[in-house]
């Protein structure tokens, strides 16, 4: 559960991306929703119904963070979902670049704060990166390996 090393924008040509969705959203609380909802059913349409969930969870967690502290008016944030034979990436990009996120420790009478704590459980790898505008993060979740065919 640590920031891979390499640059998850780096393609794997012996694991080719299968499906991947780009969707651009409002900054607003519904948003965070709609993203969360999308996740959900794509995933499990594209055949991975068992990390549909947490993917949801890692989309619904990027995204709140986005709109809370992405958030330039007039820009849309990104959601996207790529999916390769074994493994599963949401990357979200927000307008806001000056502020890199960074997991904290808030404390037990705090209310928020733990997003990326969450990520960070969940995702097998996840990182930043600062773009020309803005800053992308992104969570991996390894797909568990097909059994072999007979």
């Amino acid at each position: 559960m640590a920031c891979a090393p390499q640059d998850p924008r780096i393609t794997d040509p012996g694991d080719p991306v299968v499906q991947e969705s780009r969707v651009d959203y409002i900054p607003s609380p519904i948003s965070v929703t709609r993203a969360r909802q999308h996740a959900t059913r794509l995933v499990a349409e594209w055949g991975h119904p068992s990390v549909a969930d947490d993917a949801a969870l890692i989309v619904s967690e990027l995204a709140t963070n986005a709109v809370r502290h992405g958030h330039v008016p007039g820009r849309l944030f990104r959601v996207c979902l790529t999916l390769t034979k074994t493994r599963l990436r949401v990357t979200v990009t927000d307008p806001l670049g000056e502020r890199m996120p960074r997991p904290r420790r808030p404390s037990p009478s705090e209310k928020n704060g733990r997003g990326l704590l969450i990520v960070r459980a969940l995702a097998a790898r996840w990182g930043v990166r600062e773009r020309t505008v803005g800053k992308e993060i992104w969570a991996e979740l390894d797909l568990a390996t097909p059994p072999p065919e007979a």
